[in-house]
């Protein structure tokens, strides 16, 4: 498929994951399969040598080399998959890290957490496609009108998040536990529909509980230019999280997964580990530093732990301390497999799906009389 001037041979898009759960090694390998690799910026250098003095800096230098390794990786493959970087709005750097992106040559910027504004003043003129992140029309509408009032542009691409996705969440509690928050198929509808109202057609990929290649099938038959998908990519040989990680993902029932309330302020899903229990029992811990990795933390004592050292410990396999990130269809992933066999299970069912809704479309026109 086209995305302006880029080239997607498989519409899958592998969600960005942090900290440290989507580097080079995860997005490289996706992106040589013909998707899009997705590199997560928070804390991406969080095994540098100098993390603890600059975090800064080795975020930073960490980005564009993991970049650069991916698009490497890609270009040695015969498919046209592309490299995309996940980047925050919440987080310290937000400028720094969308030039850094840009400059090591991301064929895109995704970018949610918050409604990312001014993300065409980094990607405008360049190479590099601006991917907002969406779990609204409401939202939707707000950014094409404000992108084209003070950039002259309109979104290359939206991608959905709804509320079955894993880690953080553009949901409120209540809405989540209640299910009163939209499903994805009435928020692709209700961003459909804007675009449609601005005469524009901008590629919509949704993203949020999406397991497999029947999902697709379904979004792509609603209008949907293809999906998201992030947990199952964890359990990949290829991911950048430890072992305990992925294990943790194979491992997880229905009831493990959760819905807790993140530092930052907002909604996460997570798997049950010993720190959520010993958080629910009213300890605290906070980092004997804090980098300033994200605008929305407090930074004080009124926060129960500091969530960038609890990611850090997830991706390291400390699965007594971890924080481990996961999306409601966590208890689906029964096995631990390569990104190729993954991304080529997905595509299967959705070839199947999609050729048996055509054999349906052909077997109700000689029905009608029509054949």
């Amino acid at each position: 498929m086209q995305i302006k001037n880029k080239v997607l041979d498989i519409p899958i898009i592998q969600g960005g994951m942090g900290v440290g759960v989507s580097l080079s090694s995860l997005a490289g390998a996706v992106a040589a399969c013909g998707a899009c690799g997705v590199i997560s910026s928070v804390n991406a250098g969080y095994a540098e040598p100098d993390f603890e003095i600059n975090p800064l800096k080795a975020n930073l230098r960490a980005l564009e080399y993991h970049i650069k390794k991916a698009k490497q990786t890609a270009k040695n493959s015969e498919n046209n998959g592309l490299v995309a970087v996940n980047i925050m709005t919440a987080v310290s750097h937000y400028e720094e890290s969308c030039q850094t992106a840009v400059q090591a040559g991301a064929d895109i910027i995704i970018s949610g957490a918050g409604l990312p504004l001014n993300l065409p003043q980094f990607t405008r003129g360049t190479d590099t496609l601006a991917a907002p992140i969406v779990s609204s029309g409401r939202a939707a509408k707000i950014i094409m009108r404000s992108y084209k009032k003070h950039f002259d542009v309109y979104p290359d691409m939206f991608i959905i998040e709804g509320s079955m996705a894993g880690g953080h969440l553009g949901f409120s509690a209540d809405d989540i536990a209640q299910g009163k928050a939209q499903s994805n198929d009435e928020i692709l509808s209700d961003i459909l529909r804007v675009t449609e109202e601005e005469e524009v057609h901008i590629p919509v990929f949704v993203a949020g509980g999406v397991f497999d290649g029947n999902d697709m099938a379904h979004y792509i038959k609603k209008g949907a230019s293809g999906v998201q998908i992030a947990t199952r990519f964890i359990a990949t040989d290829e991911c950048d999280a430890s072992d305990t990680f992925k294990q943790a993902v194979v491992s997880a029932r229905k009831e493990d997964i959760r819905i807790i309330k993140s530092p930052v302020g907002m909604q996460a899903r997570a798997i049950d580990s010993p720190l959520l229990k010993r958080l629910g029992k009213g300890e605290t811990f906070l980092a004997k530093k804090c980098n300033g990795c994200l605008t929305s933390c407090k930074k004080d004592d009124s926060i129960p732990y500091c969530i960038s050292r609890a990611l850090i410990a997830a991706v390291k396999g400390d699965w007594n301390n971890g924080l481990f990130f996961a999306g409601s269809n966590a208890d689906r992933v029964d096995r631990i497999m390569s990104v190729k066999e993954l991304i080529g299970e997905v595509m299967k069912q959705y070839r199947l799906n999609k050729s048996d809704m055509k054999c349906a479309g052909f077997k109700y026109q000689m029905l009608a009389g029509k054949g």
